[in-house]
């Protein structure tokens, strides 16, 4: 299912607010990756892989969600609420499947989804003007200070 077709929907299973005490599945991340996988099962995608992550480091900003696919920016989404924005994450998702290069514009996403955007990550092999040429930097094991 790993194709470059396939777009994978990365949910951080461990989120959680600062003071919260109770097990694991109560956690609002894992509440959000079992939500979000009961809307799949209920309307499945085929190019969609839904993958639960025990921590994607953004226990500032829970729930975190990330979008990735081969060829595509990686997007990392936070401050998402599990009660209310299943809907929202898989509009974003075909949205981001019909996106050429994974960049959904700000005004386009769901409302949930404009503001709570914590990164946005080019592919690897990527060589448009995102990148700052002067920081183009390669080591290699032959010479450790040359420049790609």
């Amino acid at each position: 299912m790993d194709d470059r077709n396939t777009v994978n929907l990365s949910v951080c299973t461990r989120c959680k607010p600062p003071d919260f005490t109770g097990p694991d599945e109560e956690r609002p991340g894992y509440k959000l990756a079992g939500a979000v996988l009961d809307a799949v099962r209920e309307n499945p995608s085929a190019n969609l892989r839904l993958r639960g992550v025990r921590c994607m480091s953004q226990c500032k900003r829970p729930c975190a969600i990330a979008l990735s696919a081969a060829g595509k920016y990686t997007l990392l989404f936070g401050d998402l609420d599990p009660a209310t924005t299943v809907s929202d994450i898989l509009t974003l998702t075909d949205q981001y499947t019909t996106s050429p290069d994974g960049l959904v514009p700000r005004d386009q996403r769901p409302e949930p989804l404009r503001a709570g955007i914590l990164g946005r990550i080019p592919p690897l092999g990527y060589d448009g003007d995102a990148l700052d040429p002067t920081f183009d930097f390669k080591l290699t094991a032959s010479n450790p200070k040359e420049t790609a």
